[in-house]
């Protein structure tokens, strides 16, 4: 009984694993298990960013506490010829911000007859950051609503029909809002449902769907009412918030802040997708 190392754990010592990409560990505190698609430093300290099989990516901190296989390991940074081998993985097949693999070498498409609505600027620059190169490879442009409250005399203007699809994308879309009745009444417009789709997300504006730790936040704060709402998160931030354009320039702080679509919250992430698989299906 005595014979062996009776002090060792149940699955083993951990022992030293370089982090290098597409290798598929657990984390065993989380559950979390992913692939690992990059190593950096943040805080004075190495972070491992894990991607599971849905495309969502968490940082944890590089060292033990990982599983290989069922068997401990302790996450080493890569090896440079890991780091080469990566690099040229990237170039082989490197992804748009979206996820998606880029296409070389393809030109922009001629604009197609379905766009995607949003209600503002600030919507439409989140959305070229992150899906920019996939739509202008499918043709697909995105306009601006300037608001929701004429929904249904946009769609109206735009004569959507065959060819001619239309995405909605609405901001703060939560049943009792102005925007839910809004979008419900443009959804009963007759003769609509094949060529129009009307989708949102929960946020009170589209800055809500960058994720709040971009900003170091755990959560977006709340605002108190009767306070304008950008107003009082430039507050929070400590940034200039008395003209307009103070809040142009804290919208770029913030966008500045999304890389990828692991930075945007999951409700936007499906809205979007959805709508750009809408507009674009063949033979729509």
């Amino acid at each position: 009984m005595l014979s062996g190392d009776w002090r060792a754990p149940r699955r083993g010592r951990s022992t030293p694993v370089p982090a290098e990409p597409d290798l598929v560990v657990e984390e065993v505190e989380t559950g979390w298990v992913g692939a690992v698609v990059r190593v950096e430093k943040a805080g004075g300290m190495h972070v491992v960013h894990l991607e599971d099989r849905h495309g969502r990516s968490r940082a944890f901190p590089l060292g033990p506490g990982f599983l290989v296989d069922g068997a401990p390991v302790t996450l080493t940074p890569p090896t440079a010829a890991s780091g080469a081998a990566l690099a040229a993985a990237r170039k082989a097949a490197s992804r748009t911000a979206s996820g998606s693999v880029a296409v070389e070498g393809v030109r922009a498409r001629v604009a197609s007859g379905s766009r995607i609505y949003v209600e503002g600027r600030h919507d439409a620059e989140l959305v070229e950051k992150v899906w920019g190169d996939d739509l202008r490879v499918e043709g697909v442009v995105v306009e601006l609503m300037d608001g929701v409250d004429d929904l249904a005399g946009i769609i109206a203007e735009f004569q959507p029909g065959p060819g001619r699809r239309m995405g909605v994308l609405v901001d703060h879309l939560v049943p009792g809002t102005k925007e839910a009745r809004i979008v419900e009444q443009a959804r009963a417009l007759p003769g609509l449902s094949q060529h129009v789709r009307i989708l949102g997300h929960p946020y009170v504006d589209v800055w809500q769907s960058v994720r709040p730790e971009r900003l170091g936040w755990q959560q977006w704060p709340v605002i108190p009412r009767g306070t304008s709402w950008k107003h009082g998160i430039c507050a929070e931030l400590g940034w200039a918030h008395s003209t307009q354009a103070d809040i142009a320039n804290a919208w770029k702080r913030i966008l500045g802040t999304v890389r990828t679509y692991a930075d945007l919250e999951p409700t936007l992430l499906a809205s979007v997708e959805e709508l750009i698989d809408f507009v674009t299906e063949p033979g729509a």
